[in-house]
């Protein structure tokens, strides 16, 4: 199994200092890239200081910069605000200024609020057709001269300035429902899946819809398969409390912004009382301990031989959480000195 990293610019309140979060989030970075992670992973978001990520590209350029091994992974770019010549450019320079290290991720976006603003009148739930007009149409503009008259975008002939380092560049796909799933398998993309705060019956659910696509498409595929939760590794009652008081904090903004309740202010979801969220949002504690990547380190390492078990490649360690900034240093401190040392035994083991 493989190891990922995938980490925002965070801010809950007014009070944190943004000099403070954007050091501590490239401190992140720089022990992941010496741990021999293989990809950390930038988002897009807009207008909203639970995820400072206006360009994911310019994250990762400046990631890139300081941490000289790790792949860069857009993770993912919503395909509905971007022209597909500028988001061609755009990627391409980050693999021309990383030596080959990008690693598009593209996908249908999230929040119904950010919809409203950077493409109004556009339903979250139809943003999928935006995501499988353009990503053929990016890997097009990358091979050289294009014309385009799509449903959404049209442009004479033009091309990607500058090309790709990398003659294939890796495409990954945000996928829970099975439509998506079938469109990443079809076309041959990594997948990248998310259960949220679900059980790990929900990743077994995900797997299932892998395998049905990969049936469909005459039992073809050679991607990857990465799967992200939320991660804390902790010793001490403190810092578990600290976790799951956490976690919980940022499920009441998150489900501010998944249900459309409550204001957002100056960029801070407001918090929707916890026991006013349902559906995906899970946030009983004990719950919370067992789906999430939570746990002391023998306990972790026993969660990801199940992922491992039902075929996930790569696990992404979801970094972001609301947590104090000392103590996701800790965390994914056990997690690379007393979690990844497991699977690097095991890996030299199935080798002899």
């Amino acid at each position: 199994m493989k190891f990922h990293l995938a980490i925002n610019l965070e801010r809950m309140t007014p009070e944190t200092d943004m000099i403070a979060v954007r050091d501590h989030t490239l401190d992140m970075v720089r022990m992941a890239d010496a741990a021999g992670f293989e990809i950390v992973w930038a988002a897009e978001h807009h207008a909203l200081e639970m995820t400072i990520a206006p360009n994911p590209f310019q994250i990762l350029t400046w990631w890139g910069e300081h941490a000289p091994n790790i792949r860069l992974g857009v993770g993912v770019v919503n395909a509905a605000y971007w022209h597909p010549i500028n988001l061609a450019g755009e990627a391409a320079f980050l693999d021309l200024t990383s030596n080959g290290r990008l690693e598009f991720g593209i996908g249908s976006g999230a929040y119904q609020r950010e919809f409203d603003r950077m493409k109004p009148g556009l339903d979250q739930r139809d943003s999928w057709r935006y995501m499988q007009e353009m990503l053929p149409v990016v890997q097009k503009l990358w091979a050289g001269d294009y014309a385009h008259d799509g449903e959404f975008w049209q442009f004479p002939t033009a091309t990607s300035c500058p090309k790709p380092l990398q003659a294939q560049v890796p495409v990954w796909v945000a996928a829970r429902a099975p439509i998506t799933f079938d469109y990443a398998v079809e076309h041959g993309c990594n997948i990248l899946s998310w259960p949220l705060t679900m059980p790990f019956s929900e990743a077994e659910a995900y797997r299932a819809r892998l395998d049905a696509s990969i049936e469909r498409n005459g039992g073809r595929y050679d991607g990857s398969w990465a799967m992200m939760r939320h991660a804390a590794v902790y010793e001490t009652e403190e810092d578990r409390e600290g976790a799951i008081a956490s976690v919980r904090g940022v499920l009441g903004q998150f489900g501010n912004l998944m249900m459309q309740k409550g204001e957002v202010i100056n960029g801070f979801p407001e918090p929707v009382p916890l026991e006013e969220l349902d559906g995906n949002v899970r946030v009983d504690p004990e719950m919370l301990e067992e789906n999430l990547m939570f746990g002391r380190p023998e306990e972790v390492a026993r969660k990801l031989r199940m992922y491992e078990q039902i075929g996930v490649d790569a696990f992404v360690y979801y970094a972001s959480m609301g947590m104090d900034m000392a103590q996701q240093k800790r965390s994914l401190a056990l997690f690379i000195d007393r979690v990844m040392p497991e699977f690097a035994q095991k890996e030299l083991v199935d080798a002899g």
